[in-house]
């Protein structure tokens, strides 16, 4: 039996919502990949993280079909729940800190792996989506308040896994905020909300609220 914590990263103001996210904090009880994976299509959750070393906040992350070297919400999850300054990715140091009732991470967009974003008229347009064909990453956003940087979004990682739409997709809000070179307030899925900001030599910081689920 492998022990792992459950979190939900991206949550409303109100506790609700968020992104599931699976963490083995003893990543040396599955060291082997294969293993890894496995486990991780095991738990079903759009991603899993597994801790190498948790003071120096090394970090191998999974979803159910693929190894990812950096992803936007499993970073922000396990920054909260180890409370270290940084993350180790094989990407790249993802820097950290922890602000109030926010996560934060500072990351770069080039990190993100690919996303078509996608560009509708009007939230209702975002919100009447249905799910489509597998094949490619789509990350479907409108204007709620353009003046006051407000977003609606919903991801569709196009795998043809067992997660249809991401509920909070922290990579593709890098993306989006590196595109529109603002600070963005977003609301994901059924009410999850992600925030963001550029930093100085093409940083973005991504925040969110974390609750630990079990």
């Amino acid at each position: 039996m492998t022990d792992y914590d459950v979190l939900r990263v991206f949550c409303a103001p109100n506790g609700g919502y968020g992104n599931e996210l699976g963490v083995v904090r003893d990543g040396s009880v599955l060291p082997e990949r294969t293993d890894r994976q496995a486990f991780a299509a095991k738990l079903g959750f759009s991603e899993t993280v597994f801790v190498d070393d948790p003071e120096r906040g090394v970090v191998d992350i999974y979803t159910p079909t693929l190894r990812l070297p950096f992803a936007g919400h499993p970073c922000v999850g396990t920054a909260w729940l180890l409370d270290v300054p940084e993350l180790v990715t094989p990407a790249g140091v993802v820097g950290v800190r922890l602000d109030g009732e926010f996560s934060w991470i500072e990351a770069r967009p080039e990190w993100a792996p690919p996303r078509t974003l996608r560009q509708y008229a009007t939230a209702a347009e975002v919100d009447a989506l249905p799910v489509p064909e597998p094949g490619t990453w789509i990350y479907a956003w409108a204007w709620e308040d353009e003046a006051a940087g407000r977003i609606r979004a919903r991801g569709f990682p196009g795998r043809d896994d067992s997660i249809e739409e991401d509920e909070a997709t922290g990579a593709a809000a890098l993306l989006l905020t590196a595109q529109l070179n603002r600070a963005l307030n977003i609301t994901q899925g059924k009410g999850s909300q992600l925030l963001t900001a550029p930093q100085p030599q093409g940083w973005i910081e991504l925040g969110g609220r974390v609750n630990l689920e079990i």
